[in-house]
Protein backbone atom coordinates (compact mmCIF):
# COMPACT_ATOMS: atom_id res chain seq x y z
CA UNK A 1 0.00 0.00 0.00
CA UNK A 2 2.74 2.55 0.85
CA UNK A 3 4.45 1.67 -2.45
CA UNK A 4 1.24 2.35 -4.39
CA UNK A 5 0.76 5.63 -2.56
CA UNK A 6 4.38 6.57 -3.27
CA UNK A 7 3.97 5.79 -6.95
CA UNK A 8 0.75 7.79 -7.09
CA UNK A 9 2.42 10.78 -5.45
CA UNK A 10 5.38 10.58 -7.82
CA UNK A 11 2.99 10.56 -10.77
CA UNK A 12 1.13 13.53 -9.29
CA UNK A 13 4.40 15.40 -8.76
CA UNK A 14 5.46 14.63 -12.34
CA UNK A 15 2.21 16.04 -13.72
CA UNK A 16 2.49 19.13 -11.49
CA UNK A 17 6.08 19.69 -12.58
CA UNK A 18 5.20 19.50 -16.28
CA UNK A 19 2.22 21.84 -15.85
CA UNK A 20 4.33 24.34 -13.91
CA UNK A 21 7.11 24.12 -16.50
CA UNK A 22 4.70 24.67 -19.41
CA UNK A 23 3.17 27.70 -17.68
CA UNK A 24 6.53 29.28 -16.88
CA UNK A 25 7.89 28.61 -20.38
CA UNK A 26 4.84 30.09 -22.11
CA UNK A 27 4.58 33.06 -19.76
CA UNK A 28 8.30 33.80 -19.88
CA UNK A 29 8.60 33.43 -23.65
CA UNK A 30 5.64 35.65 -24.66
CA UNK A 31 7.03 38.40 -22.41
CA UNK A 32 10.74 38.09 -23.11
CA UNK A 33 10.14 38.37 -26.88
CA UNK A 34 8.55 41.77 -26.20
CA UNK A 35 10.71 43.43 -23.53
CA UNK A 36 9.28 46.83 -24.47
CA UNK A 37 5.74 45.76 -23.63
CA UNK A 38 6.87 44.17 -20.37
CA UNK A 39 8.82 47.31 -19.47
CA UNK A 40 5.67 49.39 -19.96
CA UNK A 41 3.80 47.10 -17.56
CA UNK A 42 6.68 47.22 -15.05
CA UNK A 43 6.58 51.03 -15.28
CA UNK A 44 2.88 50.87 -14.38
CA UNK A 45 3.58 48.74 -11.32
CA UNK A 46 6.45 51.01 -10.23
CA UNK A 47 4.14 54.01 -10.44
CA UNK A 48 1.40 52.27 -8.47
CA UNK A 49 3.78 51.32 -5.67
CA UNK A 50 5.54 54.69 -5.60
CA UNK A 51 8.84 53.41 -6.99
CA UNK A 52 9.21 55.76 -9.95
CA UNK A 53 12.87 56.26 -9.05
CA UNK A 54 13.54 52.77 -10.44
CA UNK A 55 11.97 53.56 -13.83
CA UNK A 56 15.37 53.81 -15.47
CA UNK A 57 15.87 50.10 -14.78
CA UNK A 58 12.56 48.99 -16.28
CA UNK A 59 14.20 47.35 -19.33
CA UNK A 60 16.74 45.56 -17.13
CA UNK A 61 13.90 44.26 -14.93
CA UNK A 62 11.92 43.30 -18.02
CA UNK A 63 14.64 41.19 -19.63
CA UNK A 64 15.90 39.72 -16.36
CA UNK A 65 12.53 38.77 -14.82
CA UNK A 66 11.03 37.35 -18.02
CA UNK A 67 14.24 35.58 -18.96
CA UNK A 68 14.46 34.09 -15.47
CA UNK A 69 10.87 32.86 -15.75
CA UNK A 70 11.60 31.18 -19.08
CA UNK A 71 14.82 29.71 -17.69
CA UNK A 72 13.00 28.38 -14.60
CA UNK A 73 10.41 26.69 -16.81
CA UNK A 74 13.09 24.98 -18.88
CA UNK A 75 14.91 23.79 -15.77
CA UNK A 76 11.68 22.40 -14.32
CA UNK A 77 10.88 20.62 -17.55
CA UNK A 78 14.29 18.96 -17.82
CA UNK A 79 14.73 18.47 -14.04
CA UNK A 80 17.90 20.54 -13.90
CA UNK A 81 18.89 21.48 -10.32
CA UNK A 82 15.39 20.38 -9.44
CA UNK A 83 15.39 20.95 -5.68
CA UNK A 84 16.83 24.44 -5.97
CA UNK A 85 14.52 25.39 -8.82
CA UNK A 86 11.47 23.96 -6.99
CA UNK A 87 12.25 26.33 -4.10
CA UNK A 88 12.46 29.28 -6.52
CA UNK A 89 9.19 28.21 -8.16
CA UNK A 90 7.39 27.99 -4.83
CA UNK A 91 8.78 31.34 -3.65
CA UNK A 92 7.80 33.06 -6.92
CA UNK A 93 4.27 31.64 -6.78
CA UNK A 94 3.82 32.87 -3.20
CA UNK A 95 5.10 36.33 -4.15
CA UNK A 96 3.02 36.70 -7.32
CA UNK A 97 -0.12 35.31 -5.69
CA UNK A 98 0.14 38.04 -3.05
CA UNK A 99 1.00 40.66 -5.67
CA UNK A 100 -1.95 39.79 -7.89
CA UNK A 101 -4.26 39.81 -4.87
CA UNK A 102 -3.13 43.37 -4.14
CA UNK A 103 -3.54 44.25 -7.84
CA UNK A 104 -7.12 42.97 -7.75
CA UNK A 105 -8.10 44.72 -4.53
CA UNK A 106 -6.29 47.69 -2.97
CA UNK A 107 -4.05 48.70 -5.88
CA UNK A 108 -5.97 47.60 -8.98
CA UNK A 109 -4.48 47.46 -12.47
CA UNK A 110 -6.38 46.96 -15.71
CA UNK A 111 -4.26 44.06 -16.91
CA UNK A 112 -1.67 42.09 -14.93
CA UNK A 113 0.56 41.49 -17.95
CA UNK A 114 1.41 37.96 -16.76
CA UNK A 115 1.10 36.60 -20.32
CA UNK A 116 2.17 39.79 -22.07
CA UNK A 117 -0.02 40.78 -24.99
CA UNK A 118 -0.56 37.16 -26.04
CA UNK A 119 -3.32 36.46 -23.50
CA UNK A 120 -5.15 39.19 -21.61
CA UNK A 121 -6.24 38.38 -18.05
CA UNK A 122 -7.89 40.58 -15.47
CA UNK A 123 -6.23 40.85 -12.05
CA UNK A 124 -8.84 38.53 -10.54
CA UNK A 125 -8.38 35.96 -13.31
CA UNK A 126 -4.63 36.12 -12.70
CA UNK A 127 -5.09 35.72 -8.97
CA UNK A 128 -7.24 32.60 -9.39
CA UNK A 129 -4.74 31.24 -11.94
CA UNK A 130 -2.02 31.64 -9.32
CA UNK A 131 -4.21 29.98 -6.70
CA UNK A 132 -4.27 26.93 -8.96
CA UNK A 133 -0.52 26.97 -9.60
CA UNK A 134 0.47 27.58 -5.97
CA UNK A 135 -0.47 24.10 -4.67
CA UNK A 136 1.20 22.58 -7.75
CA UNK A 137 4.44 24.28 -6.78
CA UNK A 138 4.05 22.97 -3.20
CA UNK A 139 3.71 19.40 -4.52
CA UNK A 140 6.83 19.74 -6.68
CA UNK A 141 8.84 21.22 -3.81
CA UNK A 142 7.67 18.46 -1.44
CA UNK A 143 8.57 15.75 -3.94
CA UNK A 144 12.19 16.91 -4.27
CA UNK A 145 12.74 18.41 -0.80
CA UNK A 146 15.23 15.67 0.18
CA UNK A 147 17.47 16.05 -2.88
CA UNK A 148 20.88 17.62 -2.35
CA UNK A 149 20.53 21.32 -3.00
CA UNK A 150 24.10 22.18 -4.10
CA UNK A 151 25.26 18.98 -5.78
CA UNK A 152 25.30 19.63 -9.54
CA UNK A 153 26.61 17.43 -12.29
CA UNK A 154 28.56 18.83 -15.23
CA UNK A 155 25.53 18.22 -17.43
CA UNK A 156 23.35 20.32 -15.11
CA UNK A 157 25.88 23.14 -15.09
CA UNK A 158 26.03 23.07 -18.89
CA UNK A 159 22.21 23.07 -19.19
CA UNK A 160 21.93 25.94 -16.71
CA UNK A 161 24.38 28.05 -18.68
CA UNK A 162 22.65 27.16 -21.96
CA UNK A 163 19.18 28.05 -20.64
CA UNK A 164 20.50 31.33 -19.23
CA UNK A 165 22.15 32.33 -22.50
CA UNK A 166 19.06 31.43 -24.54
CA UNK A 167 16.56 33.17 -22.24
CA UNK A 168 18.53 36.36 -21.73
CA UNK A 169 19.76 36.37 -25.32
CA UNK A 170 16.20 36.40 -26.65
CA UNK A 171 15.34 39.37 -24.44
CA UNK A 172 18.41 41.38 -25.40
CA UNK A 173 17.95 40.64 -29.12
CA UNK A 174 14.29 41.72 -29.07
CA UNK A 175 15.19 44.89 -27.17
CA UNK A 176 17.87 45.84 -29.69
CA UNK A 177 15.71 44.96 -32.69
CA UNK A 178 11.97 44.14 -32.63
CA UNK A 179 9.87 41.37 -31.03
CA UNK A 180 10.37 37.97 -32.65
CA UNK A 181 6.60 37.51 -32.49
CA UNK A 182 4.31 40.53 -32.65
CA UNK A 183 1.14 40.03 -30.57
CA UNK A 184 -0.06 43.60 -31.02
CA UNK A 185 -2.72 44.73 -33.53
CA UNK A 186 -0.15 46.64 -35.64
CA UNK A 187 1.71 43.54 -36.85
CA UNK A 188 2.83 42.98 -40.42
CA UNK A 189 0.01 42.23 -42.85
CA UNK A 190 -2.56 44.40 -41.05
CA UNK A 191 -4.52 47.05 -42.91
CA UNK A 192 -4.82 49.65 -40.16
CA UNK A 193 -7.72 51.60 -41.65
CA UNK A 194 -9.70 48.47 -42.50
CA UNK A 195 -9.19 47.06 -38.99
CA UNK A 196 -10.16 50.38 -37.43
CA UNK A 197 -13.48 50.25 -39.22
CA UNK A 198 -14.03 46.51 -39.05
CA UNK A 199 -17.25 45.04 -37.74
CA UNK A 200 -18.06 41.44 -37.14
CA UNK A 201 -21.45 39.83 -37.83
CA UNK A 202 -23.51 39.48 -34.68
CA UNK A 203 -25.73 36.41 -34.26
CA UNK A 204 -29.43 37.17 -34.45
CA UNK A 205 -29.95 36.25 -30.80
CA UNK A 206 -27.37 38.90 -29.87
CA UNK A 207 -28.76 41.70 -32.02
CA UNK A 208 -30.32 44.81 -30.50
CA UNK A 209 -33.78 44.20 -29.03
CA UNK A 210 -36.62 46.60 -28.31
CA UNK A 211 -38.07 45.94 -24.88
CA UNK A 212 -41.53 47.14 -23.91
CA UNK A 213 -42.29 47.68 -20.22
CA UNK A 214 -45.96 47.40 -19.24
CA UNK A 215 -47.76 47.47 -15.90
CA UNK A 216 -50.46 44.95 -15.04
CA UNK A 217 -53.53 47.01 -14.18
CA UNK A 218 -54.82 44.31 -11.84
CA UNK A 219 -51.69 43.59 -9.80
CA UNK A 220 -49.65 46.76 -10.37
CA UNK A 221 -46.56 44.69 -11.22
CA UNK A 222 -44.39 45.59 -14.19
CA UNK A 223 -43.43 43.12 -16.89
CA UNK A 224 -41.15 43.26 -19.93
CA UNK A 225 -42.14 42.15 -23.44
CA UNK A 226 -40.38 41.87 -26.78
CA UNK A 227 -42.04 43.27 -29.89
CA UNK A 228 -43.01 39.84 -31.19
CA UNK A 229 -45.03 39.14 -28.04
CA UNK A 230 -48.76 39.69 -28.40
CA UNK A 231 -49.91 39.66 -24.81
CA UNK A 232 -48.96 43.31 -24.24
CA UNK A 233 -51.46 44.35 -26.93
CA UNK A 234 -54.29 43.65 -24.50
CA UNK A 235 -54.85 47.26 -23.45
CA UNK A 236 -57.62 46.28 -21.06
CA UNK A 237 -55.00 44.59 -18.85
CA UNK A 238 -51.64 46.19 -19.67
CA UNK A 239 -50.62 49.84 -19.29
CA UNK A 240 -47.50 51.09 -21.12
CA UNK A 241 -44.69 52.31 -18.85
CA UNK A 242 -41.47 52.50 -20.89
CA UNK A 243 -39.69 51.42 -24.06
CA UNK A 244 -35.97 50.76 -24.22
CA UNK A 245 -33.45 49.23 -26.60
CA UNK A 246 -31.01 46.61 -25.37
CA UNK A 247 -27.92 47.31 -27.44
CA UNK A 248 -25.23 44.88 -28.47
CA UNK A 249 -22.15 46.55 -29.91
CA UNK A 250 -21.09 45.15 -33.27
CA UNK A 251 -17.66 46.71 -33.10
CA UNK A 252 -14.86 44.21 -32.63
CA UNK A 253 -12.00 46.69 -32.87
CA UNK A 254 -8.97 46.64 -30.59
CA UNK A 255 -9.06 49.85 -28.50
CA UNK A 256 -5.47 50.64 -29.53
CA UNK A 257 -6.44 50.50 -33.20
CA UNK A 258 -9.50 52.68 -32.66
CA UNK A 259 -7.30 55.34 -31.04
CA UNK A 260 -4.90 55.56 -34.01
CA UNK A 261 -4.93 59.20 -35.10
CA UNK A 262 -2.58 61.46 -37.06
CA UNK A 263 -2.84 65.24 -36.87
CA UNK A 264 -0.97 68.31 -38.07
CA UNK A 265 -1.73 72.00 -38.23
CA UNK A 266 -4.41 71.30 -40.83
CA UNK A 267 -6.30 68.82 -38.64
CA UNK A 268 -6.87 65.09 -38.85
CA UNK A 269 -4.93 63.27 -41.58
CA UNK A 270 -5.58 59.68 -40.50
CA UNK A 271 -7.89 58.57 -43.29
CA UNK A 272 -5.94 60.41 -45.97
CA UNK A 273 -2.68 58.74 -45.06
CA UNK A 274 -3.97 55.24 -44.30
CA UNK A 275 -6.07 54.96 -47.46
CA UNK A 276 -3.43 56.39 -49.74
CA UNK A 277 -2.53 53.98 -52.58
CA UNK A 278 1.04 52.89 -53.03
CA UNK A 279 3.89 52.94 -50.55
CA UNK A 280 4.31 55.22 -47.54
CA UNK A 281 7.47 55.36 -45.40
CA UNK A 282 6.61 56.40 -41.83
CA UNK A 283 9.63 57.53 -39.82
CA UNK A 284 8.66 56.99 -36.18
CA UNK A 285 10.36 59.25 -33.63
CA UNK A 286 9.42 58.80 -29.96
CA UNK A 287 11.89 61.41 -28.78
CA UNK A 288 13.91 63.69 -31.07
CA UNK A 289 16.48 64.08 -28.28
CA UNK A 290 17.21 60.32 -28.48
CA UNK A 291 17.69 60.43 -32.24
CA UNK A 292 21.43 59.81 -32.53
CA UNK A 293 23.51 60.59 -35.60
CA UNK A 294 23.72 57.02 -36.98
CA UNK A 295 19.94 56.69 -36.79
CA UNK A 296 19.38 60.10 -38.35
CA UNK A 297 21.74 59.14 -41.18
CA UNK A 298 19.74 55.96 -41.83
CA UNK A 299 16.55 57.99 -41.95
CA UNK A 300 18.18 60.36 -44.43
CA UNK A 301 18.74 57.36 -46.69
CA UNK A 302 15.04 56.47 -46.40
CA UNK A 303 14.10 60.01 -47.45
CA UNK A 304 16.41 59.72 -50.46
CA UNK A 305 15.01 56.29 -51.33
CA UNK A 306 11.47 57.67 -51.19
CA UNK A 307 12.47 60.43 -53.59
CA UNK A 308 13.91 57.89 -56.03
CA UNK A 309 10.83 55.71 -55.78
CA UNK A 310 8.58 58.79 -55.98
CA UNK A 311 6.59 57.73 -52.92
CA UNK A 312 5.51 59.53 -49.76
CA UNK A 313 7.65 59.72 -46.63
CA UNK A 314 6.31 61.24 -43.41
CA UNK A 315 7.41 61.62 -39.81
CA UNK A 316 5.27 60.47 -36.86
CA UNK A 317 5.99 61.73 -33.35
CA UNK A 318 4.15 62.20 -30.05
CA UNK A 319 6.19 65.34 -29.32
CA UNK A 320 4.42 68.68 -29.60
CA UNK A 321 5.20 70.25 -32.97
CA UNK A 322 4.30 73.84 -32.02
CA UNK A 323 3.51 74.72 -35.62
CA UNK A 324 6.73 73.19 -36.95
CA UNK A 325 5.50 70.40 -39.18
CA UNK A 326 8.61 69.64 -41.20
CA UNK A 327 11.85 68.03 -40.11
CA UNK A 328 15.11 67.39 -41.93
CA UNK A 329 17.21 64.30 -41.15
CA UNK A 330 20.98 64.72 -41.48
CA UNK A 331 20.54 67.32 -44.20
CA UNK A 332 17.77 65.53 -46.10
CA UNK A 333 14.85 67.24 -47.76
CA UNK A 334 12.25 68.37 -45.20
CA UNK A 335 9.77 65.64 -44.17
CA UNK A 336 6.24 66.49 -43.12
CA UNK A 337 5.51 65.49 -39.50
CA UNK A 338 2.28 64.38 -37.84
CA UNK A 339 1.43 64.05 -34.19
CA UNK A 340 0.47 60.62 -32.90
CA UNK A 341 -0.39 59.39 -29.41
CA UNK A 342 2.70 58.16 -27.54
CA UNK A 343 1.08 54.90 -26.41
CA UNK A 344 -0.15 54.17 -29.92
CA UNK A 345 3.30 54.74 -31.38
CA UNK A 346 4.97 52.50 -28.79
CA UNK A 347 2.38 49.83 -29.51
CA UNK A 348 2.94 50.03 -33.25
CA UNK A 349 6.75 50.06 -33.06
CA UNK A 350 8.61 48.65 -30.05
CA UNK A 351 11.60 50.97 -30.38
CA UNK A 352 12.65 54.50 -29.50
CA UNK A 353 12.96 55.32 -33.19
CA UNK A 354 12.37 53.32 -36.34
CA UNK A 355 10.47 52.77 -39.56
CA UNK A 356 7.02 51.44 -40.49
CA UNK A 357 6.22 50.86 -44.16
CA UNK A 358 2.71 50.84 -45.62
CA UNK A 359 1.85 49.36 -49.00
CA UNK A 360 -1.70 50.27 -50.02
CA UNK A 361 -2.49 50.81 -46.35
CA UNK A 362 -1.10 47.44 -45.24
CA UNK A 363 1.89 47.24 -42.87
CA UNK A 364 4.54 45.52 -44.97
CA UNK A 365 7.67 46.17 -42.91
CA UNK A 366 8.74 47.39 -39.47
CA UNK A 367 12.30 48.09 -38.38
CA UNK A 368 14.15 49.35 -35.38
CA UNK A 369 16.27 52.31 -36.47
CA UNK A 370 19.49 50.28 -36.12
CA UNK A 371 18.09 47.78 -38.68
CA UNK A 372 17.28 50.34 -41.37
CA UNK A 373 19.43 49.76 -44.43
Amino acid sequence: MPMNNNRAFKLLAHVCRVLMAATFIFSGFVKVVDPWGTAIKIQEYLSIYGLESLSGLRFVFSIWLCGAELMMGLMLLFKVRIRLISIFALASMIFFTLLTFLSATWLPVEDCGCFGDAVKLTPWQTFFKNLVLLPLSVVVWWRYRHDRILAFSKAEVACTVLFFVVAMGIGVYCYLHLPLIDFRPFRKGVNIYAEMNATAPVPEEEMDHTVLVYRDKKTGKEREFFLDDTEWQDTSRWEWVDTRVEETSELKVDPTLSEFSLRDENGDATEWLLTRPGRVYMLCINEFDRLDKPCEERMRRIVERAAREKVLVVCLTPERLYGITERSFAGSKPVHCYNIDATTLKTMLRAFNGLVVLDDGVISDKRNCRDIK
